[in-house]
């Protein structure tokens, strides 16, 4: 009788092969670069809690997406920090805003990189929330509605300047069919929504406010965005996203939420997207930085489990080493 040979389930074999096999991989194709553009500053300006992240002059954020092209990348993600703020954040949908000006200025020397732009009031109001309020003493509200009108008008100015896709990222309440129904207005029907559909109130976004000089100065945004302990709220989030016509769909912070990344995309089936946040990148960098592991290794390992959850698409500030450490 023939003796049974137990052989092991998992492939043991040359790194070539294991390779050849492998389930999930990563390309260039899969990252968006995310780029602070400031008309404060003349050059760069380093960002202390994020390192190796800088805010850019208009002509260093022409330098960087050129970059990001050559590389391999396809999109970028502008974030604007203007001059001066107000109660209204004009500059948000100023004609020749910061992001407005740099939208020009990329797409002129990258015509075929994607641009992607940031629709939030936030970094151009000066109290540092994501719409227009009203103060009642200690207490304050957004105004739903009034934000909303600022953000349709900031994506259309941001179409207007030649935006590919206007990223909204407030979480307003209806954001997304005004948005979009303000761009069909003004011939803009081809210019794509990436929504910030899934959106949570997290502790992990406190280096990006420094970066985009945005911390609330009164209060904070657990009014508009997600409790972090909801799931079934995030997919009635996504849901309404979608009927209102949203093109990509985005989750936002990644490691926490990888349930939440594959029920969005398993349950609609839309290109779906992660923002990989300031501080999750903040503490890989320390921890690196500590000799806890090696960084390139760490960061590969972290975008390959978001792609095999979902994600179609990843925003990260490793974007441009990912597409050298992910060459064939």
């Amino acid at each position: 009788m023939r003796k049974l040979v137990h052989r092991p389930r998992r492939l043991r074999t040359s790194p070539a092969i294991r390779n050849l096999v492998r389930e999930t991989k990563l390309t260039a194709h899969d990252f968006i670069l995310p780029l602070f553009v400031s008309e404060k500053v003349e050059s760069r300006r380093a960002i202390n809690s994020m390192p190796g992240v800088s805010q850019l002059s208009l002509g260093e954020a022409v330098v960087e997406a050129k970059n990001a092209c050559a590389l391999g990348l396809q999109a970028v993600l502008l974030f604007g920090i203007p001059s001066d703020k107000d109660e209204q954040a004009s500059g948000a949908y100023a004609e020749n805003g910061i992001v407005q000006q740099a939208v020009c200025a990329i797409k002129a020397a990258c015509p075929e990189l994607v641009v992607i732009t940031d629709v939030c009031l936030c970094e151009y109001t000066s109290h540092g929330h994501c719409g227009v309020t009203q103060r009642d003493g200690e207490h304050f509200h957004v105004l739903n509605d009034e934000s909303v009108e600022l953000l349709a008008k900031a994506a259309v100015s941001h179409a207007r300047a030649g935006a590919d896709l206007v990223a909204p990222s407030d979480m307003m309440d209806g954001r997304i069919g005004a948005i979009r129904e303000a761009l069909d207005a003004e011939g803009f029907q081809h210019t794509g929504i990436m929504s910030y559909a899934v959106k949570f109130a997290s502790v992990f976004y406190g280096p990006f406010r420094e970066a985009a000089e945005s911390p609330p100065q009164f209060g904070d945004r657990r009014s508009y965005q997600m409790d972090t302990a909801n799931a079934a709220e995030a997919l009635r989030e996504a849901a309404l996203d979608v009927e209102e016509g949203a093109d990509i769909l985005m989750v936002k912070p990644a490691l926490p939420y990888l349930d939440i990344l594959w029920r969005v995309r398993e349950r609609f089936g839309k290109p779906t997207a992660v923002y990989h946040v300031s501080g999750e990148f903040a503490m890989v960098k320390a921890g690196a930085a500590n000799g806890c592991f090696d960084e390139r290794a760490a960061v590969l390992e972290i975008m390959t489990s978001l792609k095999r959850a979902g994600a179609d698409l990843i925003v990260t500030y490793w974007a441009k080493e990912l597409a050298e450490w992910t060459r064939a």
